[in-house]
């Protein structure tokens, strides 16, 4: 149309690209490449080393299990073979104990291929639920299929508190001239084949004795007799 203007014409619009967003970017992909490589890396190391522990385990576990049944260990047998006593007095005004019981273990090592080391023996002393005693034993070693005989003596006083179940069996103790004593054993034991040492273990031997006081004349010509002891692995 003649002296007519047309629609505006705008120029177009520059685009701007900002280099430092993208090298942040690939700076940060990087960077999570990284990590991601180290994270696989580290599960991987840690499922490795856990299947080596395991596999160590199972081989010590079949290679214990072969021995124990090749070597077959048996329980080890205990029992008292002689006990004298001869003072057993617990005087009521202060419950001071006094007592003098000398005592002789025999000891068999039943097993045909394994040698015993014995550890940090005690024999601990008990009238009911009191402990009067406690003395330490040499340590030693038995060869298989072997008895050992081992003795201790307990002397002296100590503060024992019974209750009144325990002062009436000490009545009827003295009244008998035969004393209810209980020992204790706790020591160390090592299994040995060859020139292998297998780790300690800590049985439990209780032996119940009734041990005639030799200055009694009231036992009635009770005697002492081999007791066995409970063992308890």
């Amino acid at each position: 149309m003649a002296g007519g203007y047309g629609p505006p014409i705008y120029p177009p619009a520059q685009t701007y690209h900002s280099h430092r967003r993208r090298g942040a970017d690939v700076g940060c992909g990087i960077c999570r490449c990284f990590l991601n490589c180290l994270g696989c890396c580290g599960g991987c190391i840690l499922s490795i080393v856990c299947n080596i522990l395991i596999g160590i385990a199972v081989c010590l576990g079949i290679v214990a299990l072969i021995l124990w049944f090749i070597l077959r260990p048996n329980v080890v047998k205990f029992q008292v073979t002689e006990a004298n006593l001869t003072r057993f007095d617990l005087e009521p005004q202060n419950n001071n104990l006094r007592y003098n019981l000398s005592l002789k273990f025999s000891i068999r090592n039943p097993n045909q291929r394994l040698g015993i080391h014995y550890d940090r023996l005690e024999a601990r002393g008990y009238y009911g639920d009191q402990r009067f005693a406690a003395v330490d034993m040499k340590s030693f070693y038995q060869r298989r299929k072997n008895t050992t005989e081992i003795g201790t003596e307990m002397k002296g006083e100590s503060l024992v508190l019974l209750g009144s179940g325990g002062r009436k069996d000490l009545r009827d103790d003295r009244e008998s001239g035969v004393y209810r004593i209980d020992v204790k054993l706790r020591f160390k034991i090592r299994f040995k084949f060859g020139f292998l040492n297998s780790w300690a273990f800590r049985p439990k031997i209780m032996c119940h004795l009734k041990a005639p006081l030799s200055s009694s004349g009231s036992a009635g010509g009770f005697k002492f007799h081999s007791t066995k002891c409970h063992v308890d692995l």
